[in-house]
């Protein structure tokens, strides 16, 4: 049988999903058959991962029910706390704490429920332990996102921060097969259970050509620091052959469509602070970039991507760079355990074939 060798599997087809669909030529972006700017400013992160997990929304019973079960199993086994305080003393990266820490929810249980609901406590646990605050215990009055935020910093938070993260969390919840979905399927694809695929897809996320670029994205615009000087700094960065964070889409060859369901998440939340200097800096970066890439790169069709409006959002949530990425993992989760389930129902191993191009015909000598 002849091989066909595709670097980075482009255009290799190697799962039917009914979860999400990601059309880069169109800039759209479908989650469980609703557009992205539809569902994510107005479903609970609840009713989101319900419709991934189950194919619909839920009835108002069906969300009562799950909401109670996941706050159910927020609480973090003592064993999970004493390991996020070693990491805290270790000084240890919050994306390794997150992976160490997520392997230890089989402990209790490997249940879907289990793991997405233990995530939020787990990332808010270790940025309080490496802060040398307290953990605040999870409350179960409170939703997935509003619990998150409460345990981050302590204080019931407003409806407005609410809906920006849960808008945040449903925008970034399923993006077809991304190398950390892909990871997830492939474990899911041995008989291997769901807290080893969501560890497993932990670790290609934390690589930064995954899940690293919101950080620099905002750096670049808190460089920048003022609308003045965002011509010069871009010229400069762009004739230097720098990649402007936050623009471009390896997929997207149009507007990346979440940027826009984050950038209105973003100005809401900026609207209702007293300082919204930041986001109307951000926005006056954005617009010089893209006229900019234009000039500089004509038909490239950089546009642009999540990552710019996650940073800004995420910033005006109060999070610090580097619980960007832990806090998509906490979206993701229930992106990733959906396909294990839609890769269990229809099972097959995932097993592609390797070109070999090394040394051939060589022979042992005795005495080498």
């Amino acid at each position: 049988m002849a091989l066909t060798t595709t670097s980075g599997l482009d255009g290799v087809v190697a799962a039917t999903t009914a979860l999400s669909l990601v059309d880069g030529e169109r800039g759209e972006l479908v989650i469980g058959g609703f557009p992205v700017e539809e569902l994510a400013e107005h479903a609970t992160f609840e009713e989101t991962t319900w419709l991934l997990w189950h194919g619909d929304l839920p009835s108002t019973a069906q969300l009562d029910q799950f909401r109670d079960e996941l706050a159910s199993c927020r609480e973090l086994p003592e064993s999970t706390l004493a390991l996020l305080r070693d990491c805290a003393r270790h000084s240890v990266d919050p994306m390794d704490a997150l992976r160490m820490a997520a392997g230890t929810v089989s402990l209790t249980s490997d249940e879907a429920t289990s793991i997405v609901a233990t995530m939020p406590g787990i990332v808010a646990a270790y940025d309080r332990l490496r802060r040398g605050l307290e953990v605040v215990s999870p409350s179960p009055d409170l939703g997935h996102a509003a619990n998150f935020l409460y345990m981050m910093s302590g204080q019931t938070p407003d409806a407005a921060r609410v809906r920006a993260l849960e808008t945040y969390l449903n925008t970034v919840i399923d993006h077809g097969l991304n190398a950390s979905t892909f990871t997830a399927r492939v474990i899911t694809s041995t008989g291997s259970d769901l807290v080893s695929a969501v560890v497993g897809a932990l670790g290609a996320l934390k690589g930064p050509l995954h899940g690293g670029a919101p950080g620099p994205a905002l750096e670049m615009v808190f460089e920048i620091g003022s609308a003045s000087r965002a011509e010069a700094v871009l010229r400069t960065r762009i004739e230097a052959g720098e990649r402007l964070m936050g623009f471009g889409h390896r997929i997207y060859k149009v507007r990346d469509p979440r940027a826009d369901v984050l950038a209105r998440a973003a100005e809401r939340l900026f609207t209702g602070a007293v300082d919204r200097s930041l986001y109307d800096l951000a926005r006056s970066v954005e617009a010089v970039a893209l006229k900019l890439l234009e000039e500089y790169k004509p038909g490239r069709r950089l546009q642009t991507n999540v990552e710019f409006y996650t940073a800004l959002l995420l910033h005006g949530l109060g999070f610090g760079v580097e619980l960007f990425t832990p806090t998509f993992a906490i979206g993701r989760a229930s992106g990733w355990i959906a396909h294990a389930f839609e890769q269990r129902r229809v099972n097959r191993i995932i097993r592609p074939q390797s070109e070999y191009v090394g040394p051939r015909g060589r022979r042992w000598a005795a005495a080498h």
